[in-house]
This record gives structure tokens, sequence and C-alpha cells, in this order.
């Protein structure tokens, strides 16, 4: 750190390693895979339709706004997810899990700690909003990922 620089210049933050272009990739490929879910395809299509295009460019902006503080994403993340219709805590479990299979490769390790953090923070929201109880994501040696029930 130089006399010039700003108190926490030499602190490396996840957002320092990631652009929106990796949000980009992984939003596409990580939706690409859900769309192929055969538990998650179902609650998605009745929600998105042919929208997909739409939905995909919302949720790159959502990720550069959590992500990269782009401040691009405007709308109500739960108030949208609330009115889905026939999620289960499965449906989280799943996400979750290829959450975790796609952030595994091709970020550095605080990049990826930092979008699986953020993944957790809306995922247990969104878990008390459908069943009134907390709930805690564990994830295995390999990826796939629990849901601990409160």
């Amino acid at each position: 750190m130089t006399a010039n620089s700003p108190p926490n210049a030499s602190a490396t933050t996840a957002a320092d390693a990631l652009t929106r272009d990796d949000l980009h990739r992984l939003v596409h490929a990580f939706y690409a895979d859900v769309r192929r879910d055969s538990l998650l395809a179902p609650v998605f299509d009745a929600a998105i339709g042919d929208h997909w295009d739409t939905h995909l460019g919302r949720m790159v902006e959502f990720w550069s706004t959590m992500i990269l503080d782009t401040r691009t994403f405007s709308g109500s993340v739960y108030t949208t997810h609330m009115q889905l219709k026939g999620v289960e805590p499965e449906h989280f479990a799943r996400w979750m899990t290829l959450w975790y299979r796609h952030t595994e490769a091709g970020f550095e390790t605080a990049a990826r700690e930092r979008l699986r953090e953020v993944a957790g923070m809306i995922g247990r929201s969104l878990f008390l909003g459908f069943f009134n109880r907390p709930a805690t994501f564990t994830a295995d040696d390999e990826g796939r990922v629990t849901v601990e029930r409160g």
C-alpha cells in the first residue's frame, strides 16, 4: 500500500476477481442446467415460459448488482419468488447443488465463496418465506447440497 492508497487498497475483495462477463457465463451455464434438470425445470418453466432470454438478462444484472455493486438490477426477488407454486425443500437443495457445481471451477477461492455466500443468503431468506422455518445449506465433498431445516 502506498501513502496515496485508500486504507483497504491492499485487501482483495471477491468482486475484484470477477467481471460482468464472468457472471454472464456463470448465469447462462447454470440456467442451462436448471432448464435440463427434471426437478427444477418444471417450476422455472411454469414461471418463465418463453421468456428465458429476458430472465437470463435480469439474472446477469442481479448477480452483477450483488457481486459487483453495479446497481443495475431492480425488483423484489422475495416477492417474485413467493408467487411460485409447487416449491419444496428439495428444490432448494438441487438449486444450491447446481450452483455449487457451477462455481467450483473457474473462480478464485474468494470469488467462489462470495458467490456461494450470496446464494445461501438468498436461499435462506426464500426458504423461510416458503416454509416459515430457517434452513442451513451444507455441501459435501462432491458439492451435493442438503437442506437442514430448523
